[in-house]
């Protein structure tokens, strides 16, 4: 297929996946959802109330992005469907807890390493620190905010020390915080 002619269907992907987040993430109120308290709403509602607010997707380019997306931000459970995590609205995601590798990533950028290296990793408006579980993917999600700096995280260490994990559906690795003791920076000698 030529590849202009992919171009569009792929702006609109992104496109959609960005409302998506927005909506189940952040905003569901500006357009007149409620979501549940383990963040699930009704696709129905959901593309009822996008449409009245001038933003019209079909269920299968719904469905096509929780398929396609990338990060796998996204889960459709039947009839309805839900952000797997970065809410930054209460609700309860009611992920079991589980026992995370010894290590797992955290991708930022230097202006934010001094800050890190005095408190640690907070949630900040999140209801969780996220943290991945390879270098690869704690790069790419620090380098949306600049030039990315990885950070290794003693997850072994945190939960016998009695810290809580969470895995979401897409596979990160989520906590309540990380204390200082517990990263490990570029260029230390036990930097995972």
């Amino acid at each position: 297929m030529n590849e202009e002619l992919r171009r569009p269907d792929e702006r609109r992907t992104v496109k959609v996946s960005k409302y998506l987040s927005k909506h189940l993430r952040h905003q569901p109120d500006r357009i007149g959802i409620t979501l549940d308290e383990n963040g699930w709403v009704a696709v129905d509602e959901l593309m009822r109330a996008a449409a009245e607010h001038g933003f019209r997707i079909t269920r299968a380019e719904l469905d096509h992005v929780v398929a396609v997306n990338d990060k796998q931000r996204f889960t459709i459970d039947g009839a309805r469907i839900r952000a797997n995590q970065g809410h930054t609205v209460e609700v309860d995601l009611d992920l079991p807890t589980a026992e995370p590798p010894a290590y797992l990533f955290h991708g930022t950028v230097a202006r934010s390493l001094d800050a890190i290296r005095a408190e640690g990793l907070r949630a900040m408006n999140r209801h969780h620190v996220h943290l991945s579980p390879d270098r690869e993917t704690a790069t790419r999600v620090g380098a949306r905010r600049g030039r990315p700096v990885v950070l290794s995280v003693d997850a072994g260490a945190m939960h016998r020390a009695g810290h809580l994990f969470h895995v979401s559906a897409n596979g990160v690795w989520l906590t309540d915080s990380v204390p200082p003791e517990f990263l490990r920076f570029p260029g230390s000698r036990t930097d995972g």
